[in-house]
């Protein structure tokens, strides 16, 4: 077996991040009832249910606030502001909680005693994260295999989605070179030598990314094959980046892509669609009932701030490509398209002051809940183009086509993880993160795009 420096994967950095957030906050709440007269928080045999409520608000809380974004999580600032509206909003609720929780305790001092005691934990246990576990001494250490040509998008890729993934040697599969060189301060590693450069660097595992069969020879098959045998991890570039990524890497499939596109048993399952449908129907209401309530402040900033129409409805594209009328608060200026059809982009003059408030708030979508009740739009997947666009990408992009094969949706997984597409290298991300819904489509990814969605709202990042 080859020796292999400690590393993290994604998931078991989430998990270790939510455990022990977990822990260190028990542990200071029973350190400070032993020292202080402190009463509100005992963990006893009969109470022990409180403290799974704790964890329960901590790990939904600390989701919404980014608490286990990992480059959130490497970021002292980040971290700190994160921490604080955690613990607050853990606080908060729990104290407002008491049918499952503590009675509210008489003394003021005790919620002073709780609230410290998570805060300055969680404080801690981060910093000695960032310090120590997060540090480099925890990368990942990789060998790539694959065109020369194609090293720099692959690794770029890669450690730009995780910088604790590191590519420090790759395999040029390219038979047209006969010299064995570095390129892009990465040394190129001969066949031959590939076992002792695994022994020397402590590699954890090899990715093989190259489209060329014939640059995968006889020798190398052989050599990968010993490596495999020996109890080595061997993966394939597009598993690989999927995991790391949220996305499905289509720039790397040949034209021949729907034969192994595996899409999410969720879009046929009976079950859950009917669960998904009275959900819609049930936060379309609520989404509603609220939008009713503040429609009065809506009215007074339109006035103000727009000086026109408060509604808008526009052509865009659903579910198997037929088209429906979108309802929206107006947020642009009147005739913004008079000089033709444009992408929305960030700080776009058409926009009014008004206009970016709704946006940022997600408030302009509300009357989109119209829309679900209908049927033409889904609560969650991939935002609906219009046709103008959708025929453009649809030209340049082969699999484009593929978003209409589930419904639109007010909220996605590429509404929360990237911004709009302002270009067509843009839309192109966007488009794996669809991509990535449609295959994985599950009540757990639902849930963290809810999460992720309320994250966006309360840290103003509306579109």
């Amino acid at each position: 077996m080859f020796s292999k420096k400690m590393h993290f994967e994604i998931s078991e950095r989430k998990i270790l991040l939510r455990l022990f957030d977990v822990l260190t906050v028990i542990g200071a709440l029973s350190l400070v009832g032993n020292i202080f007269a402190f009463d509100y928080f005992k963990i006893t045999h009969v109470s022990f249910y409180w403290t799974l409520v704790l964890a329960l608000y901590l790990n939904i809380l600390g989701t919404v606030f980014e608490m286990y974004n990992l480059q959130v999580a490497s970021n002292q600032f980040q971290i700190i502001k994160s921490i604080l509206l955690t613990s607050s909003a853990t606080v908060l609720f729990f104290l407002l909680t008491p049918i499952f929780t503590p009675v509210l305790p008489s003394n003021r001092l005790q919620i002073v005693y709780f609230f410290l005691s998570i805060t300055l934990s969680l404080f801690v246990w981060r910093i000695f994260y960032q310090r120590f576990l997060a540090s480099h001494r925890f990368l990942k250490r990789v060998i790539m295999v694959c065109d020369q040509n194609q090293l720099q998008q692959l690794v770029d890729s890669l450690e730009q989605a995780d910088p604790h993934y590191k590519i420090i040697g790759f395999v040029d599969t390219d038979l047209s070179n006969s010299i064995d060189k570095g390129i892009f301060g990465i040394p190129s590693v001969s066949i031959s030598n590939i076992e002792s450069f695994v022994k020397q660097n402590s590699i954890s595992e090899i990715v093989i990314a190259s489209q060329k069969t014939d640059g995968i020879t006889v020798d190398l098959y052989n050599n990968l094959l010993l490596l495999l045998e020996s109890g080595f991890v061997i993966r394939e570039y597009t598993q690989v980046y999927e995991a790391i990524t949220n996305r499905i890497p289509i720039q790397h499939f040949d034209k021949d892509f729907y034969r192994y596109f595996p899409f999410s048993r969720s879009n046929q399952n009976r079950l859950y669609l009917l669960i998904v449908k009275f959900l819609e129907v049930l936060f379309s209401l609520l989404g509603l009932l609220i939008g009713l309530a503040i429609l009065p402040l809506v009215l007074i900033g339109n006035l103000i701030g727009n000086r026109g129409p408060l509604f808008y409805t526009q052509t865009r594209v659903g579910q198997n490509g037929i088209p429906f009328e979108i309802y929206k608060y107006r947020t642009m200026i009147r005739n913004a398209e008079s000089g033709g059809v444009l992408f929305a982009t960030a700080g776009d003059i058409r926009i009014t002051p008004f206009g970016k408030f709704l946006r940022k708030t997600r408030i302009d979508e509300i009357p989109q809940f119209i829309n679900i009740l209908k049927g033409d739009m889904g609560f969650i997947g991939p935002r609906p183009e219009r046709p103008f666009f959708v025929k453009e990408l649809a030209a340049i992009m082969p699999f484009y086509e593929t978003r209409h094969v589930i419904k639109p949706g007010l909220t996605g997984w590429a509404q929360v993880n990237y911004s709009y597409g302002e270009t067509i290298e843009e839309s192109l991300v966007k488009l794996q993160y669809d991509l990535y819904y449609i295959k994985h489509r599950s009540v757990f990814l639902d849930l963290n795009i809810i999460i992720k969605t309320f994250s966006t709202v309360l840290f103003y990042r509306g579109q």
